[in-house]
Order: C-alpha cells, then sequence, then structure tokens
C-alpha cells in the first residue's frame, strides 16, 4: 500500500468511524444493544461473504486461520462493541471516541508484551502524542457528560471495550502471520461475533426484533455497510499493509469528528483546547505514518 493510498484509507475510516459514534446512539432504545450488534455484524459478514463469492476471494480457513478468526471476533466484535454500546448509553458518543484514542498506545504496549514486537521510537512518540493530545481535547467532554446517567460506569465500560478492540489486532495479527486472507478473515470473524454474542442473547432471554423506525433502520444499514464492511476492510488492510500501530491511530482522529457531530445533534460543547489537542494528535499522526512498520 502506498503512503498516499494510506493517506486516503485513513482519511476515509476517521470520516465513518467519527460518525458511526453517534449512529450507534440510534441504535439505543426499544432494541436491546446485543440484538442491534448481532443484526449489524450478522449483515456486515453476509455482505463480505457474497463480495468474497462474486470476486472469488478465497474463503477457506485452516484450523490456525480460523482459531485466529474466533479470537479476532469474540475481541474485536462481540466484547468490545457490547462494551461500546453499553458505555453509550451512559455518556455522550463524543466521550467514548475521546476513550478510544488511546488505541495505538495500546496495541504498541500489547504486540510488545505478547509478540515481542518492538516499535521504533517514532511510533511510540506518535502514539505518545495521540494519547497526550486527546487528553487535551478531552479536558471539555470529561467534564460535560451530564447527559449520561451514570458517567464513571461509561467511562469504564469504554476503557474495557479499548482493551478488548487491542486484544482483537492481536488475534489479527496472529491470523495474518497464519496467511489468512484479509476480507474472508474479517468475514469470518464479524461471523463469529455476531454468533456468540447471539448465544449470549439467547441465554439472557433478549428480544429479538427490529425497530421499524426510519433513524433506527438507516443507522443500522449505515453501520453495517460503512461503519463495518468499508472501513473495517480498509483498516485491516492498512493494518497489514503498515502496521496495527498506524492503522489503530484512526481511532485518534475520529475524536475531532465525533466531537462535532456530538456538537450538532447531542448539544456538546468544547473549549478551545480542543485545537490543540487536534494539533497533537495530527503530529502523532505523521510520526507514525514516517515509523516502520509494527
Amino acid at each position: 500500500m502506498s503512503r498516499s493510498f494510506a493517506f486516503a484509507a485513513i482519511a476515509v475510516c476517521a470520516l465513518i468511524w467519527g460518525t458511526t459514534w453517534f449512529a450507534i446512539t440510534l441504535q439505543l432504545g426499544p432494541v436491546d444493544p446485543v440484538v442491534s450488534i448481532v443484526w449489524r455484524f450478522g449483515l456486515a459478514a453476509l455482505v463480505l461473504f457474497g463480495f468474497c463469492a462474486v470476486t472469488k476471494r478465497p474463503l477457506r480457513l485452516n484450523r490456525a486461520q480460523h482459531l485466529a478468526a474466533l479470537g479476532q471476533g469474540v475481541c474485536a466484535f462481540a466484547v468490545s462493541y457490547g462494551f461500546v454500546y453499553a458505555a453509550e448509553e451512559q455518556v455522550t458518543s463524543a466521550v467514548v471516541a475521546v476513550i478510544f484514542a488511546a488505541l495505538a498506545f495500546v496495541n504498541l504496549i500489547l504486540f510488545r508484551v505478547l509478540g515481542g514486537v518492538k516499535a521504533s521510537s517514532a511510533a511510540w512518540l506518535g502514539a505518545a502524542l495521540g494519547v497526550v493530545g486527546v487528553g487535551v481535547l478531552s479536558t471539555g467532554p470529561l467534564s460535560a457528560t451530564d447527559a449520561g446517567l451514570d458517567p464513571e460506569r461509561g467511562v469504564l465500560f469504554a476503557v474495557i471495550a479499548v482493551l478488548a478492540s487491542a486484544f482483537g489486532n492481536w488475534f489479527a495479527w496472529r491470523g495474518q502471520r497464519a496467511g489468512a486472507p484479509v476480507v474472508g478473515a474479517t468475514a469470518w470473524a464479524m461471523a463469529y461475533g455476531a454468533v456468540i454474542l447471539a448465544a449470549y442473547g439467547v441465554a439472557t432471554g433478549v428480544t429479538w426484533r427490529i425497530e421499524p423506525a426510519p433513524a433506527y433502520v438507516l443507522s443500522l444499514i449505515y453501520l453495517s455497510l460503512f461503519g463495518s464492511v468499508i472501513a473495517f476492510g480498509l483498516y485491516f488492510s492498512l493494518a497489514r499493509s503498515r502496521g496495527y500501530a498506524l492503522a489503530s491511530y484512526i481511532s485518534a482522529l475520529t475524536p475531532p469528528i465525533a466531537m462535532l457531530v456530538s456538537v450538532l445533534f447531542e448539544n456538546a460543547r468544547f473549549g478551545w483546547s480542543a485545537l490543540a489537542g487536534l494539533g497533537l494528535v495530527l503530529a502523532g499522526q505523521v510520526l507514525l505514518i514516517r515509523a516502520p512498520k509494527v
């Protein structure tokens, strides 16, 4: 993947995921979050399976590749998004997006501890700038969570979601090392995540339904096709080509977009510190773009 295409992929993912945080809030209400997540990733998996069939991309995985896809599905799509939806029931969507900006830094630590993957000093500095920048950027939103029912619990749920997502990246990397095709492996991972959550939903007695309201249906389609199929397809392709540290740094670029959406639709307010924080985040992005693959 060329540097120009990497920039384009980062921009598209940041724009999509920057708006999906608010789209998730449109899924909250009469439909249990577990059910909404199952619909989202179940539909996304079917689309990816169909895409692979039409384009004749490989779908068959060996045992090691299936195990990696299973781990990826459980962590990145079932556990992570289960806690994301739970967090957004307690705090504004921008707060969850801001917390997710720590993903690049968590990835570097996790890959170093579990895989012995050594990152360059530029990668560590870039990830650290992202964390600091988001900290500055979030001084407003984290103190303005009055829209939530239980802000502390919402923040805790978001932190758990970040950790689960990092482990999902780890399993995706394991699948890459096992030679799994990126699109096929992502399709299987989403399918596994949906099945695991569906089993949990059956065990806990959730009501299976789809809210016929236009806001729910349109947000479900957007989250499935754009937020899952397109964004995750680009994300994992970028991660394989340019490294997981760079790919996960997309989560540091989404807060400004999520904050703007939150201002427009959730009545959130942010101070001028957001500009300083955004500058640090973008500086970290440049360092990670230039850093060796991690």
